[in-house]
């Protein structure tokens, strides 16, 4: 506290108030990574210097996306982060989440693919296990919602083709795309990638689903079954052994 009575300002005070004037004229333009890391520390630190603590999340998690990514857990091992004031890290991470998802829904998915893998790599691209979503559609291919429906190990996730359709059965789907990251970086698919996309396409099939992507999101790339032909030809696999006088279904 100064002679006069008044609270005395904290070291950085003035740094954190040129940042914010920053922010408000430019927006983001020009910040490095780890001042708008400080900037979300200070929402929850009324008075305390931020720039030490946002540098050494940065370096530890090794970038802005791995910071948001972190958990509580993890982020609280930081000197000059606790549960109070990741506050902000926490907060904007799952503001970023509800906005792309509603920008997402009513659009056409199928003609607005960027907004697609915006979306699945916000949500899923820089994750340290596998997660598997599907896109629900209506008959105009419009996004009704997107559902995790399995999160896995670093390695794998399980993904069951009767939870998939009992999921859209829910949401009274007419389409499907599905979709799930590859923590590696490397979205080219497994041997394993390929059977249970088979498998979702065959029952989505069976119940008059369409399919119409399976997308692996990797490091700010992506593999797409349907740009690959995957989809169709699987879909023709399934016509052809439901044929009549087929024996092999």
């Amino acid at each position: 506290m100064s002679k006069d009575g008044n609270k005395k300002d904290h070291k950085g005070a003035g740094h954190r108030q040129r940042l914010r004037e920053r922010f408000l004229t430019n927006g983001l333009k020009g910040f490095h990574d780890y001042e708008v890391v400080e900037l979300l520390l200070t929402l929850a630190t009324p008075r305390k210097d931020c720039k030490a603590a946002a540098k050494a999340v940065l370096k530890r998690f090794k970038s802005f996306q791995g910071v948001l990514e972190a958990s509580p857990r993890e982020l609280c091992k930081i000197k000059g982060i606790g549960p109070k004031n990741l506050f902000g890290i926490k907060l904007i991470k799952a503001a970023a989440d509800r906005y792309l998802e509603k920008k997402l829904i009513h659009k056409d998915a199928i003609n607005d693919s960027r907004a697609l893998f915006d979306y699945l790599y916000h949500h899923i691209g820089d994750k340290r296990r596998e997660f598997f979503k599907v896109i629900f559609l209506n008959s105009k291919n419009e996004v009704i919602a997107a559902d995790t429906i399995s999160e896995g190990t670093l390695t794998a996730s399980s993904v069951y083709p009767r939870e998939v359709i009992q999921a859209a059965l829910s949401h009274d789907a007419a389409a499907l795309i599905f979709a799930h990251n590859h923590p590696s970086g490397d979205p080219k698919p497994s041997s394993d990638d390929v059977a249970i996309t088979r498998q979702l396409v065959f029952a989505s099939k069976a119940m008059g689903l369409v399919v119409h992507e399976h997308l692996i999101i990797g490091n700010n790339q992506y593999y797409s079954f349907a740009d690959q032909g995957y989809i169709e030809s699987m879909s023709r696999e399934f016509e052809k052994l439901t044929q009549p006088g087929s024996n092999d279904y």
